[in-house]
C-alpha cells in the first residue's frame, strides 16, 4: 500500500503566531486534492514512511505498518529520537502546546498528523487548520494509545521533537545561550528515572517560570509517553538540554551561576546543609541559580554532592524525605524568579 509512486507528499502542520492581531493561524502548505482511501494491513517492500501519505484517510488494521511505526515511537526512546518524532496520546498535551505557542510566540512545533477516532470530532482549535486527519477505529486506537480503555481517548497525534530540545555529545561544549535564551533559573535533574516524577517536575518548572531544565545521565526520556502525560505538554514548552556533568559545569561557569542541590540532610552529612526558607529565597533573588534534584532511589550523584551547596526542606514529621516531585515542587515555588509576571 505504500509502494505507489503517485502518492502526493505529506504536508506537516505548523503552529505559528501571525504578525497581525488575529487569532493563532495554522499554516499548512497547499495540498493536492485527493479522494478517500481506506488502508487495511497492506504490505510493501519499501520502508514505512514516518508520516502517512496525505491521501490516506483511514486505517482499520493494527497490522498496518504505520500503526507499528507509531507504537515503536511510543515504546522506544532511541526510535523516537532517530525519527525526531513523538506520539502524543489525548487532547490535553496537544492543547497545552497550542495555547503556549499562541501566548508566547515561541518557535513552531510541527504536527505531522492527527489519528482521530472514527466517531470523534477534530479538536476545535484545529478545525480550520487543514491538519492531516487519519480516521481509526477503536481497535487501532487502543493499539496506538497502549491503554486498556480508550473511552476518553479520541485523538493521538504525531508531533516533531521541538527545536528547544538539545542532546549534547560528550565532547560538545557549545554556547549555552543558544539552548537557554535566559539562564536565571535552571532546573537540573540528576538521574531521575521515573517518567511520572520527571514529567511532573517539568510541569512545575513551567508553572513557576523557570527558564529551562538540564538532564544529566540516568534521566528518562522527557518524551516518554508517561513523562509527556505527567508534564501536560511541558516537555514541548521548556528549553531542555541533555548532557554530562562536564557540560553542566560549562553552563554554571559561563553564566556564573550558584549551584544548589536539594538534600534530605542527615546527622552524618559531611557538608553544611542550609534550610529552604523565605529568607534564603530573598537572598537569592538577584542570583542566577541551578537547582539539582537527585534520583528517587540513589539521591544525588557524587559529582553533585561535591559541587553543590546543599539545601533541605524542614519537616515536622518523622519521614526521612519527600518524593522528588513533591520536594522539587516546593523548591521550584520558593526559588521561582521574581522578575516574571504571572496572569
Amino acid at each position: 500500500m505504500w509502494s505507489s509512486s503517485s502518492f502526493p507528499p505529506s504536508s506537516p502542520l505548523t503552529l505559528c503566531k501571525p504578525r497581525s492581531n488575529s487569532s493563532l493561524s495554522l499554516a499548512l502548505p497547499t495540498k493536492t486534492p485527493n479522494s478517500h482511501v481506506d488502508v487495511g494491513d497492506g504490505s510493501s517492500s519499501e520502508a514505512t514512511p514516518s508520516i502517512p501519505p496525505f491521501h490516506v484517510k483511514s486505517i482499520t488494521s493494527t497490522s498496518n505498518p504505520f500503526v507499528k511505526h507509531c507504537v515503536k515511537l511510543r515504546n522506544s526512546s532511541s526510535y523516537r529520537h532517530s525519527h525526531s518524532s513523538v506520539l502524543l496520546v489525548g487532547t490535553t498535551p496537544l492543547r497545552e502546546i497550542y495555547n503556549f505557542q499562541e501566548s508566547m510566540q515561541e518557535k513552531p512545533t510541527t504536527i505531522d498528523c492527527l489519528l482521530l477516532h472514527e466517531k470523534a470530532s477534530v479538536p476545535e482549535e484545529l478545525v480550520e487548520s487543514g491538519v492531516h486527519v487519519v480516521r481509526v477505529n477503536s481497535i487501532v486506537m487502543k493499539k496506538l494509545s497502549g491503554l486498556q480503555s480508550t473511552e476518553s481517548i479520541d485523538v493521538v497525534s504525531l508531533v516533531k521533537i521541538p527545536s528547544t530540545f538539545h542532546s549534547l555529545e560528550n565532547n560538545q561544549h557549545e554556547d549555552f545561550s543558544k539552548w537557554f535564551p535566559s539562564a536565571y533559573r535552571i532546573l537540573v535533574l540528576d538521574g531521575i528515572q521515573d517518567p511520572g516524577n520527571l514529567g511532573t517536575l517539568l510541569r512545575s518548572a513551567v508553572a513557576f517560570g523557570w527558564d529551562g531544565a538540564f538532564l544529566l545521565p540516568g534521566c528518562c526520556d522527557p518524551f516518554n509517553e508517561k513523562a509527556v502525560r505527567a508534564s501536560r505538554g511541558a516537555s514541548f514548552q521548556l528549553p531542555l538540554v541533555s548532557g554530562t556533568w562536564s557540560h553542566l559545569q560549562s553552563l554554571v561557569n559561563g553564566f556564573q551561576m550558584k549551584i544548589l542541590a536539594g538534600s534530605p540532610g542527615s546527622k552524618t552529612e559531611s557538608k553544611p546543609v542550609s534550610c529552604l526558607s523565605h529568607e534564603l529565597a530573598r537572598i537569592l533573588t538577584n542570583t542566577k541559580v541551578c537547582l539539582v534534584l537527585g534520583s528517587e532511589g540513589s539521591g544525588l550523584s557524587k559529582e553533585a554532592h561535591e559541587a553543590c551547596e546543599l539545601v533541605n526542606i524542614r519537616m515536622a514529621g518523622a519521614f526521612e524525605s519527600l518524593n522528588v516531585s513533591v520536594a522539587g515542587g516546593i523548591f521550584l515555588f520558593m526559588l521561582q524568579p521574581q522578575n516574571k509576571k504571572f496572569d
